[in-house]
């Protein structure tokens, strides 16, 4: 498959919503699909199975690295962990009370 120009990376606002994020991969598919045709190769059905991977690939990692999903992430991460703790405080109540554990610091 012919090597593409220098590709963009994808910005925050084409990935945000899910129907921005089919639009983006669509167009950015189409127009390497289009550009291998132009170049008269033939192009298989693996070869647009793999642009469409590839560009899927870059979107989710422009998700992943974006602020707004490690803000997300952290969120996520501070529930979650929270929500251990309270089980495990729950299950050793007792017994951490009866050692001097107050239910709330002065």
């Amino acid at each position: 498959m012919v090597e593409r120009k220098a590709e963009q990376a994808y910005s925050w606002e084409e990935v945000f919503s899910f129907d921005r994020l089919k639009r983006a991969i669509t167009t950015r598919a189409l127009n390497r699909i289009e550009s291998i045709w132009q170049e008269k190769e033939p192009i298989s059905p693996e070869q647009i199975s793999e642009v469409i991977s590839d560009e899927w690939q870059k979107a989710k990692e422009a998700v992943r690295s974006s602020p707004a999903a490690r803000e997300a992430f952290r969120k996520y991460l501070e529930h979650t962990v929270s929500s251990e703790i309270d089980k495990l405080i729950q299950k050793d109540k007792a017994e951490l009370e009866s050692l001097g554990v107050v239910e709330r610091s002065l």
